[in-house]
C-alpha cells in the first residue's frame, strides 16, 4: 500500500535517493555496532536506481593488480545503465576506472575486470563502486583486501 505524504516539502528524485542512501548507511552502522566484529554479517541495502557492487576481488599480477567486480543495476537500455565502476582507496583516491561501453539489460548481475591497476604498497584495502548513468555513484560498494606481495 502506498501512502501519500500530506504535509511538508516534496523531495525531488535526487534528494529522495540521497535521503534513502543516508538511512541505509545509518541502518548498516547500527547493525554493525550491535555485536562483536566477527559476528556481524555483511549487510546489503539496495537503493532504487543505483548500481550496486555485489561482489569484487583483487588479485596480484606482478607489481600490478587485476580487479574484478560484479555489478547489479537498473539497466533499461541506452537511457539508463551502469556505465562504469572504479577502484578507490578508502580515502576516496581513484586508482582505476572500468568504463562500461553498453547496457547490460539481459545480463544481471554482470561481471567485468580491470587489469593493470596500480595500488600503492601502503594500501591494504580498496573500495569498488559502480556508477549509474543517471544518478551517478550511490549504490552499495565493496571493500576488498589487497593481497600482500
Amino acid at each position: 500500500m502506498r501512502r501519500e505524504r500530506s504535509h511538508g516539502p516534496r523531495l525531488g528524485r535526487r534528494e529522495a535517493i540521497l535521503l534513502r542512501s543516508f538511512f541505509a548507511v545509518v541502518a548498516v552502522v547500527i547493525v554493525a555496532g550491535c555485536g562483536e566484529a566477527d559476528d556481524v554479517a555483511e549487510t546489503i541495502v539496495p537503493i532504487e536506481g543505483c548500481a550496486d557492487v555485489v561482489d569484487a576481488d583483487v588479485k596480484r599480477s606482478g607489481d600490478r593488480f587485476v580487479v574484478t567486480a560484479t555489478v547489479r543495476s537498473a539497466d533499461t537500455g541506452w537511457d539508463r545503465y551502469a556505465d562504469a565502476w572504479e577502484v578507490r582507496t578508502t580515502d576516496g583516491e581513484v586508482l582505476g576506472i572500468r568504463v562500461l561501453a553498453h547496457p547490460h539489460v539481459d545480463e544481471q548481475p554482470f561481471t567485468r575486470l580491470l587489469t593493470d591497476v596500480e595500488i600503492p604498497e601502503a594500501v591494504t584495502t580498496v573500495e569498488i563502486a559502480a556508477r549509474d548513468s543517471v544518478v551517478g555513484f550511490c549504490g552499495t560498494t565493496a571493500i576488498v583486501a589487497v593481497p600482500a606481495p
